[in-house]
C-alpha cells in the first residue's frame, strides 16, 4: 500500500498493468471500507435515537430523517455490490475494459468512477437509448 501512496496511473505505461490493478484495487477497497464505516455509524445513531417524540411534528421530522438515511444506506449497499464486482473484474483481468466494446476505459474515467463498466462513448450511447425508450 505504501508504494502506491504517491502513484497515479498514466497513459504512458501499459494499460492495466499490475501496478495499475493494485492502485485501483486499493482505491476500491478504501471506498468500500469508508462506506461500511459510515453504515455502522448510521446504524448506531438510528439505534440510539429516541423515536418517542411527544410532539407530532418532531416525530414526523425524525421519521423523515430516518427514511432519508435508510434510502441513502440502501444506495450504498448497491454501490458495495458494484465495488465487489469491480474487484472481481480486477482478479479476472477484465477490469478497465468496456463491457460493450472491449476497448480500454480511459484512466481519467476510471479515476473518477472506479466502478465504471462502459467507456464514455458506450455510456453516452446507452443513455441516449434509455432516453429514447423513456420518451416513447
Amino acid at each position: 500500500m505504501e508504494k502506491l501512496k504517491n502513484y497515479r496511473p498514466t497513459e504512458k505505461e501499459p494499460f492495466m498493468n499490475e501496478r495499475q490493478r493494485d492502485y485501483f484495487r486499493a482505491k476500491l477497497l478504501a471506498w468500500k471500507d469508508e462506506i461500511l464505516r459510515e453504515s455502522k455509524v448510521t446504524l448506531q445513531t438510528l439505534q440510539e435515537e429516541n423515536v418517542n417524540h411527544p410532539d407530532l411534528a418532531d416525530r414526523a421530522s425524525s421519521e423523515t430523517d430516518r427514511a432519508i438515511e435508510l434510502r441513502a444506506r440502501d444506495r450504498q449497499r448497491k454501490l458495495i455490490s458494484k465495488i465487489d464486482a469491480a474487484l472481481q473484474r480486477i482478479e479476472d483481468n477484465t477490469y478497465g475494459y468496456c463491457e460493450e466494446t472491449g476497448e480500454p476505459i480511459s484512466l481519467k474515467r476510471l479515476e473518477a468512477r472506479p466502478i465504471a463498466t462502459l467507456s464514455v462513448e458506450a455510456q453516452e450511447r446507452h443513455e441516449k437509448r434509455e432516453k429514447v425508450y423513456r420518451d416513447e
